[in-house]
């Protein structure tokens, strides 16, 4: 009989940023590996085509246009999506993103930062992982089972220049997820686990211009992190499903509270 301990099968997963550049790809692979795959987002066109990619190959998928920072939008998804599955098994929050005021330029200081910017990073970031984590947290809590993973982010190990906000935000997410596995495990049940993924350095749509020129070269910044980069590269988006599926399946089922650093040795990097 197959090994089923690594088995999404059959898994209601929901993804908030389903539409990203990573998200879509580990929407695609859990959907491929049999998992009922909710793909949140607030680009209809790109969720929707996404949805239709996976359908085309005989896989199970749903788009839900969302907004992660409005609890009403974020509980009628929830009820669209038992409504649609009867249960919700996985949460991951890959939601996120970053602003040019809530950084701080080469040329520039501290006392540039736009604390507007910074304040809306912050809640886009955080705040849009604490809030679907207690919207679809309940359906778990009333089933007795699931797993939650959150995304994280090198930002949140190392005080890197210029992204302020975006790194005070992964860093809150690094110990909400620590918190929340406490939480849960404590006063509901222990078989519903907390966890973090911490990409390295992927090209996404949000840092790819940071990280490259327009001809594919690289910038300063993007030739400093592949030379802090054991691996030599940047990470590949299919590289971060292993550690995803590991941690909503059951060999993870003694794993809570931790981040999973998928990051081509960049985090231990030492001169």
């Amino acid at each position: 009989m197959k090994n089923q301990l690594f088995s999404v099968e059959g898994k209601v997963v929901v993804i908030t940023g389903g539409t990203g550049v990573l998200g879509a790809c580990i929407s695609r692979y859990l959907a491929a590996e049999g998992a009922k795959v909710v793909i949140l987002g607030r680009r209809a066109d790109e969720g929707n085509a996404i949805v239709a990619d996976i359908k085309a190959a005989g896989n199970e998928a749903m788009f839900l246009t969302t907004n992660v920072l409005d609890a009403a939008v974020l509980e009628q998804n929830c009820k669209d999506i038992l409504a649609a599955y009867g249960r919700i098994d996985a949460l991951l929050n890959a939601a996120g993103g970053n602003m040019p005021g809530a950084t701080i330029a080469p040329t520039g200081t501290f006392f540039d930062i736009d604390i507007e910017q910074f304040d809306t990073v912050l809640k886009l970031n955080l705040t849009g992982t604490v809030l679907p984590t207690q919207i679809f947290l309940k359906p778990m809590v009333e089933a007795g089972r699931g797993t939650i993973v959150n995304f994280s982010s090198m930002a949140a190990f190392r005080p890197m220049t210029r992204v302020l906000g975006y790194a005070a935000a992964k860093a809150g997410i690094s110990n909400f997820t620590a918190y929340m596995a406490t939480e849960v495990a404590k006063k509901f049940t222990p078989n519903i686990r907390v966890n973090a993924i911490a990409p390295g350095f992927f090209l996404t749509n949000q840092n790819r211009a940071l990280l490259t020129n327009p001809d594919g070269s690289l910038t300063e910044r993007g030739a400093d992190v592949i030379r802090q980069t054991p691996f030599g590269r940047f990470g590949k988006p299919e590289e971060l499903c292993g550690t995803i599926q590991y941690l909503i399946s059951d060999a993870s089922s003694f794993v809570t509270g931790t981040v999973a650093v998928v990051d081509g040795g960049f985090n231990i990097f030492a001169m």
